[in-house]
């Protein structure tokens, strides 16, 4: 039995100027046949997933082409043209597959096709049919269509924020496409989609955790496959953006349908649970400083380039720098001009430089510092959280600069902060320190709620804020809650 598989993922922030392009893609994953098997071996990530379950139950896995890109702005004409061709061209060089496995995310949107997903699944079966059975695995944030569930045989999301599960759905594909593939399985699947976008939620805090766990009820019936929930990617102005849920069965349509329905009815219950009060900068600081212990985790969420922002706002960095810290640090600001500069002045220099708010004028403005280099480093490092555990990680020329009594990292790659390896490459203990401060919505909790006495989010202006009303939707399907407070009919 051969699997073939591949991956085309990006979270595409419509709001973003910065336009995604073959060279984003490049600057973290390009990989094609061999490679692929060879960067994700062990990884838990979808492909590792996928190629350590294949060698487990002794299938021949096929590798094709890989792509990545960190979330950012819409993906230009040209290269999503690539993209499918490096694809397509990956799978017409393969001599023979019985089915297909694809990483694929569920929120991408190129210049021209608001559907990313759906139109490469589309350009698949355009080139290998109906017959060959079709399995994707898709983050939570995706903005699920009608097109993706009609081109694919099962569409399988992962349940948790921050996504520690990648690695077992990418085990649970190669599962079902073995199923279809011996006959015990015929998916039938059914979406209900909600008048609904919300913030980004972790799943292990209400109202999520307990929809999850209504959804992990339904899986308990002996004819359901999967039952999901699906947050959608609010920072996307298209038209199908919002709330899903998608349940597949084995072949009980009628079942599928009922099962979405009903969850679907428990989100729209506990809506405005999904909308909680959040901090300022200030107020997130102020707050901080009265808990007892350390590390205090502030995440500036606003600013998350897991959710296409520039990642160099410099909001939460200049509260606490006129809060007079002492006792803290900042992992990390991106800024490659700086780095480059303490990278060229060397350890033990003082430099004048203006930090970060360079990219656009949303995120707050330049920093003036005069900053001590304290140490400079390739910016490589192995991912450690739960999330991703194994990924090699390259960001770039990098440094942690001290001034006004604060420890700042600056790097040359745009990201949000997973875990504590970045702090650690620059001689940080995070343990040590009242407060630590990142950019990050909720994956950094899988590695830092273990370390942490406290986690306290703040938001400002930023294309990753909570507050969606901070958006100019024009294309978006009206009326959705809570752009409009009430809606006469609940669920379309």
């Amino acid at each position: 039995m051969k699997i073939l598989i591949g991956e085309i993922a990006h979270e595409t922030n419509t709001f973003s100027s910065v336009k995604t392009t073959v060279e984003s893609f490049k600057q973290w994953k390009w990989l094609h046949g061999e490679e692929i098997i060879e960067k994700h071996r062990r990884v838990r990530d979808y492909l590792g997933g996928m190629i350590d379950r294949s060698d487990e139950i002794g299938i021949e896995i096929v590798p094709t082409f890989a792509a990545f890109a960190m979330p950012s702005g819409m993906i230009t004409r040209e290269t999503y043209q690539r993209l499918i061709q490096e694809l397509i061209e990956g799978i017409k060089s393969a001599e023979s597959f019985d089915a297909i496995c694809l990483a694929l995310h569920g929120a991408g949107v190129a210049e021209g096709v608001d559907d990313l997903e759906g139109d490469i699944l589309l350009a698949v079966r355009e080139e290998i049919g109906y017959e060959i059975p079709l399995v994707v695995t898709l983050d939570l944030h995706g903005n699920i269509t009608d097109q993706m569930v009609k081109e694919a045989d099962v569409l399988l999301g992962v349940n948790y924020y921050p996504h520690i599960d990648t690695y077992e759905r990418g085990k649970e594909a190669i599962d079902v496409a073995r199923q279809i593939l011996l006959g015990e399985l015929k998916p039938t699947m059914s979406l209900k989609k909600l008048q609904l976008i919300i913030p980004t939620s972790t799943t292990n805090l209400s109202p999520a955790k307990e929809i999850n766990e209504r959804c992990w009820e339904q899986e308990a019936k002996e004819s359901i496959i999967d039952c999901t929930f699906f947050h959608g990617f609010s920072y996307a102005d298209i038209p199908f953006t919002g709330v899903t849920v998608l349940t597949t069965t084995n072949n009980d349509q009628d079942l599928a349908a009922q099962t979405s329905e009903e969850i679907g009815k428990e989100i729209w219950k506990v809506r405005d649970k999904f909308f909680l009060p959040i901090d300022s900068p200030d107020e997130g600081i102020t707050k901080a400083l009265k808990v007892e212990g350390k590390p205090i985790v502030i995440n500036e969420s606003s600013d998350n380039p897991g959710g296409g922002t520039p990642g160099d706002g410099t909001y939460l960095l200049s509260a606490m720098i006129e809060a007079k810290l002492e006792d803290a640090c900042f992992g990390f600001i991106y800024d490659p001009e700086v780095a480059d500069i303490a990278h060229s002045q060397g350890v033990g220099s003082t430099i004048n430089v203006k930090l970060g708010g360079k990219t656009d004028n949303m995120h707050g403005n330049p920093i003036p510092l005069q900053a001590y280099v304290k140490s400079v480093s390739d910016g490589q490092f192995v991912q450690s959280s739960p999330m991703g555990k194994g990924t090699k990680v390259n960001y770039g020329k990098s440094a942690r600069l001290v001034a006004n009594g604060i420890d700042i990292i600056v790097c040359s790659k745009s990201s949000q902060t997973f875990d504590e390896q970045i702090f650690l490459l620059h001689g940080i203990d995070v343990l040590t320190y009242k407060i630590v401060a990142l950019k990050s919505s909720q994956h950094f909790r899988a590695a830092f709620e273990p370390l942490a006495k406290a986690i306290i989010p703040v938001n400002s202006p930023g294309l990753s804020s909570s507050n969606l009303f901070d958006f100019p939707f024009e294309r978006i399907n009206r009326p959705i809650y809570p752009l409009e407070s009430v809606i006469n009919q609940l669920l379309s």
